[in-house]
């Protein structure tokens, strides 16, 4: 798709690197039979393809509207069109930039901008887990809408220690490791996230001990927060570089002292952190860091199907009552982690072969749930549409529970289902055959 910039964005970062995405397009339209949105709104604006004439149009010069703005809004950035797309079309950075763009030009509504301010710093704040508890213990009393955002108090998992340190010196010697024969212990990073430890506390504590379990130490970088995402998203991407940069800042002396990698339980996360590289390409100091950060970031099912001997070593530690107990799981591939960072199968490839029970539905499992961030808050209509139509073709499987990989996946999910949903490490963690050993 040829592409004449205009003056204002011509010599610019952007500019340059959008015009070079559209260059890819060929109009063939493949990726609309696979947007959720233009499935459920019929609107070719509501497509890709209409969104990448949007962004053209405003590239060369056009003055984009409300409405302009509404479309790139409704945009789940699942990136399926991506998965779908011939031509290889980055389609996730060019939104990024068209809606950078467009809120730059395009006033919001005091209350929308109040709304996306709150989403931004309400959920990155240390404050989210104290509201969290408080909303749990009112949940009751809440609008349906408020309600349907609030997770259920869930039965705790054994709590994993997971030490919070800024250098592997913190770290005391385990008492059986000291022999200087033996292998050096083998440790990764863990994100806590924003939300995660209020949503979904398991999550990182089942990781934790599964990994314990397999011979491996998980570790919290003492200053790491926000991925980034959040912000970046919403339009804020100097905020977002921000907290992307004070990441690297954490992270940068253990990933340099042996920490063999940044392993990560939310897949939101994931795909964020893995694109630091390409996002902060242009910052001298950071550029080289950032690019090795990327390197050294995986899926939790992308890290564990890379250590065979290792998850070998896990099922003999599993309790086959347990697991038989867990029954048949249905599996969502998160949209971050199928299109985003393009790791399909693993999951389901993993459970099979420690045990488990696991199947995808037969129908879309290649389509947005319609959680997507803060979209579920946004656009509340299209994604509860999405949920149901999603839950659907899941329960048609007959499962005893549903699993997936990323918090605001298994949060929307579970906000319209009766059937338990949670991350797919916390099923394996429930069937450990004793607590491991975490002496820390």
């Amino acid at each position: 798709m040829q592409t004449t910039l205009a003056a204002e964005f011509k010599n610019t970062r952007e500019g340059q690197e959008a015009e070079s995405i559209l260059r890819k397009c060929v109009h063939c339209g493949f990726c609309t039979a696979t947007c959720p949105t233009y499935q459920l709104l019929g609107d070719e604006l509501d497509g890709p393809r209409g969104r990448i004439y949007l962004i053209k149009q405003t590239l060369e010069g056009k003055t984009p509207s409300q409405k302009t703005q509404l479309h790139l809004d409704r945009c789940l950035t699942c990136r399926n069109c991506e998965t779908t797309c011939p031509s290889g079309v980055q389609y996730g950075r060019l939104i990024d930039i068209g809606r950078q763009i467009v809120e730059k030009k395009v006033a919001r509504s005091p209350i929308q901008q109040t709304l996306r301010w709150m989403l931004r710093r309400g959920l990155t704040s240390p404050l989210f887990g104290y509201a969290m508890r408080v909303g749990q213990g009112v949940r009751p009393l809440l609008p349906s809408l408020l309600k349907s955002k609030i997770p259920l108090r869930t039965r705790p998992l054994r709590e994993a220690h997971i030490p919070v340190v800024s250098s592997l010196e913190q770290l005391r010697p385990l008492p059986h490791r000291l022999k200087p024969s033996e292998e050096p212990l083998r440790r990764v990073l863990l994100l806590a996230g924003c939300v995660q430890p209020a949503m979904a506390p398991n999550t990182n504590n089942a990781t934790a001990n599964v990994l314990q379990a397999m011979g491996v130490q998980t570790l919290y970088a003492h200053g790491a927060g926000c991925c980034g995402a959040l912000a970046h998203h919403l339009n804020a991407q100097d905020e977002a570089l921000m907290q992307m940069r004070n990441n690297i800042d954490a992270w940068w002396p253990l990933l340099d002292a042996g920490v063999e990698a940044i392993v990560m339980t939310a897949s939101g996360c994931g795909v964020s952190v893995k694109e630091y590289g390409h996002l902060l390409a242009h910052d001298k100091e950071y550029a080289s860091k950032a690019l090795a950060v990327s390197n050294a970031t995986k899926d939790l099912s992308q890290w564990m199907m890379e250590q065979a001997e290792l998850v070998l070593s896990l099922k003999t530690k599993l309790n086959p009552i347990k697991i038989q107990e867990q029954g048949l799981q249905a599996y969502h591939p998160p949209c971050t982690l199928q299109h985003g960072q393009q790791i399909k199968e693993g999951v389901p490839k993993l459970l099979d072969g420690l045990g488990f029970k696991v199947a995808m539905a037969s129908q879309e499992s290649h389509l947005c749930c319609g959680s997507a961030g803060t979209y579920s808050v946004l656009n509340p209509s299209i994604a509860s549409t999405l949920k149901e139509r999603k839950l659907g073709h899941l329960q048609a499987l007959n499962p005893k529970g549903i699993l997936s990989a990323n918090v605001g996946c298994i949060t929307h999910l579970q906000s319209g289902s009766k059937l338990h949903v949670q991350h797919w490490i916390e099923m394996i963690g429930a069937c450990l055959e004793t607590d491991p050993d975490l002496r820390q």
